[in-house]
Order: structure tokens, then sequence, then C-alpha cells
């Protein structure tokens, strides 16, 4: 492993540069006017795919890409996910400009930094780190980066029919460490759909002047349906939201338990100011282990330029369902649904839109997979800690992936709360960049050796 590290460190500055270079291209999925910068996004991985040294380098439809290098006969053929698209800047101001990278306090700022560029590059670098004393991989190696998880995953499901994407593992690469200097493996996402309200009041936006006090206002019904979604104490007050909900196991509470986990620094990493929610459960349970709903943005009447003083016609919310398992995203649309239409009051109209189309459910990484036991170990060497076992907040195609390619899935990111993922001023740390390199170069070597 100290091989790998002066591998790795020897060029640090190179894979710095090829960071920088990737994220100023502006790939932001899901917006017209970035589509070219996308597909170069695409071609800029392609081209750093074949430089590694794989054979079999392919541009797919949705912007994803492809490759293959399977010269191991008889070794495992593992499967790495993962994506090159990125989330808009966003409204909030950027200390510097999103897409032109700097390098400041040794970490890489630029949207896509984290999220996920910086991943897949380490991919990359753990590869050439692994070559640098053999000709080919100890293991058959799959990469599938697309090009639109952070608008759903549309064309997901007809990229996974080609059967040259057939693996005995998945490794899905876009999760989060718990801190830099106490790794924890990721063995859990939760699933995900999101929802847009729409409530109607009047017919069309009316001058308050002439109304108020007689027309039915939006906004209040809003805020009142929004208001009682949770009871006092945190808890998600839709009938039948944990009914299917599980306890942590007693093996899961305890590996919670046993991380470095402090909510004072937990609290100024993430920037959440304190932490609340649904109480009976630490942290780390509430965060991995439980279902949640969050209203994510509100609109309504004149949120851009002077207010015109009048009562708006529609007033909306979108909002987002975290499952677990035993849940799916299908059914507790159906509750969310059922309880608005028995609950928004006359005379307002409401419609309630569910994201079926791009909606994941969660998944689990089966805890008696020798895979994961290999993981640990290589992070561990790679990191040279002791390394923890702990869950995601968010969401990802992983069970999609596992269950069309009938193959288990493991977790593996460099992503840290601080990283400001989806906000501004999106960062990566470099040494856990390299670190998580290391840790894959280590990992394809325990795998081949079985």
């Amino acid at each position: 492993m100290s091989g790998v590290r002066d591998f790795l460190e020897d060029r640090r500055d190179r894979f710095v540069d090829e960071l920088v270079e990737w994220c100023r291209i502006p790939s932001v999925a899901g917006a017209p006017e970035h589509a070219d910068d996308v597909r170069r996004s695409a071609r800029w991985l392609a081209d750093a795919l074949r430089t590694v040294g794989f054979p079999e380098v392919e541009l797919w439809p949705a912007d994803a890409v492809f490759a293959r290098w399977c010269a191991a006969p008889g070794a495992p053929t593992v499967l790495v996910y993962s994506h090159h698209d990125v989330r808009p800047p966003g409204d909030a101001p950027w200390e510097t400009p999103p897409f032109e990278p700097v390098v400041r306090d040794g970490a890489v700022h630029a949207r896509g930094a984290s999220d996920a560029k910086g991943q897949v590059l380490s991919h990359l670098w753990g590869l050439r780190a692994h070559l640098r004393d053999r000709e080919a991989p100890a293991v058959n190696l799959v990469v599938l980066v697309e090009g639109e998880e952070e608008v759903g995953s549309a064309h997901l499901s007809d990229l996974l029919e080609d059967p040259r994407l057939a693996a005995d593992l998945v490794v899905f690469t876009d999760t989060l460490l718990l801190h830099a200097d106490h790794p924890a493996v990721c063995t859990s996402v939760l699933g995900t759909t999101l929802a847009h309200l729409e409530i109607r009041g009047p017919a069309r936006d009316v001058h308050s002047g002439a109304v108020s006090g007689t027309s039915p206002n939006p906004v209040h019904e809003l805020c009142r349906v929004l208001a009682l979604l949770h009871d006092g104490k945190g808890r998600v007050a839709l009938p039948g939201f944990y009914d299917r909900v599980r306890e942590p196991s007693d093996a899961t509470r305890a590996a919670y338990a046993d991380l470095p986990f402090d909510e004072d620094d937990w609290v100024e990493r993430t920037g959440t100011r304190a932490i609340a929610g649904e109480p009976g459960y630490s942290a780390p349970e509430a965060l991995w282990a439980r279902p949640t709903l969050e209203v994510l943005t509100l609109r309504a009447g004149d949120v851009d330029g002077p207010p015109r003083a009048t009562i708006p016609s529609v007033a909306s919310a979108d909002m987002s369902i975290r499952t677990v398992a035993d849940q799916t995203t299908g059914e507790i649309g159906g509750l969310l649904e059922r309880w608005l239409a028995d609950t928004v009051a006359e005379p307002y109209e409401h419609e309630v839109t569910l994201s079926s189309d791009t909606a994941q459910e969660a998944y689990r990484t089966p805890d008696d997979l020798p895979a994961l036991r290999v993981l640990v170990d290589a992070v561990g060497e790679a990191f040279g800690r002791p390394v923890g076992i702990m869950g995601n907040a968010g969401g990802g195609p992983a069970d999609q992936m596992a269950e069309r390619l009938d193959a288990p899935l493991v977790f593996f990111g460099t992503g840290l709360p601080e990283d400001h993922w989806h906000a501004a001023d999106e960062r990566a740390r470099v040494d856990v960049l390299l670190a998580g390199a290391a840790a894959l170069a280590h990992f394809w070597e325990g795998l081949a050796d079985g």
C-alpha cells in the first residue's frame, strides 16, 4: 500500500489539473442551454478512460459513458456506476464562480468537484495505481457513468438492457464518508420520490384591496396543510406512513453507536444550525434508518420584482419523500394523495403530481456480502484508521441496478458532509480523493484474491 500512496502522491498535481479541467465544463443536466456541455463532459470522460487503458469505450444515449476492460478470466466482473452531470449553481452567491475551479486550502472548489466528478476521477486514478506494475486489472471492469442522474436517471432503465453490463458486483460511487479523519463505509441509501402540490384559490390573481377578507387565499391553505404534515414532535403525520417501517436492528444500532459522531461537529460541518426531527432516535439512526418527508420549495405571489398587492390564484410546494426498506415510493405517494384529498378544505382545489417515473427505492448491501468486508479492509488500509459502517440519507438508482443486473451492490464514496453538495461553494478535499483512489487500488487486489 505504501507503493500505491507514493504513486498517487507523486502525481497529485496531475490529478488536480484533471479535476479542474473537467469541472470547467458546466455539465448541468436538464438545462437546454447546457446540453452541449453535458455531451462535452461525456467526451472528456471517454478520452480519460481511453488514456487509462480501457480498450472498449463508447458514448451511449442520454450522454452516458460506457467502458469495459475484461482481461482476467475467472476473476469477478465488477460494474462501476456513477454520474458526470451536475446540479445548477443555484441563486445563492458563490465565493468563486462555480465553473471556474480554484484550489484553496487543499480542496478543489467548483460545481461537481465532489458530486461526482471527483469521485469518478478517484476511480480512474485508483486504477492507474493498481496498474502501476501490471498490464491489465486483476478483475474484469465495466464502467457506466451516466449524464442525467441529477434529474432522475430517466433513461437508465433502457441503458441497463445492454448485456455487456452483466456483472457479479456493482460498485455504486455517489455517496459520502462520515469524516475525513474517521472513514466509514456506506451500506444503505434511502428511497426517494418528489411531490409537487398546487392549491388554487381565486380564478385569477385579484387585487387584495378589492377582495381581502372574502377571497380564499391559497397561500393560507397551503401553509395550513403543510403544517399538518408533521406532528408536534416532528413525526410525519400521514396515516399509515410508518406501518411498514422496521426498527433499526441491534447490529445497525450498535454500528451507528460506534461511529465517532459528534452532534456539535455535525452541525458545524453541515451548517444545519441544530439537530431536529423525529424523537427517540440518535442522529445517525434518524438520518439513515428512518423515513422522512421534507418541504423543499414554496411558491406564491410575486416572488420576483415589486409586489402587485394581489391575492395569488395559485400557491405551490415541492416535497421530497425518503423511504426505507419495506416501504415503496408508490405506496407512500398514494398515502399522500389520499391524505390531501381529505385535508385540503373547500372551496380550494388542489393537484398533486408525483415523480413516479424517476422514483427510486431504498437499498441495503447484504451484511454478509464478502465484497463488503474486502471494501472495509481496503478503506481502512488506505486511510490508516478503523472503518465504521454508516448509511446515506440520500438516494440513487442502487436498487434498480441491483435488481436489473441481478448482482449485489456496495457503495463507495469520497464526499464529505461539508462538501456542500447541491449548494453554493461545493468543494472536494484532494487528500480524501487520493485516499479514495488508494482504497480502490487495494479493493481490486482484494477482490481478485477472493
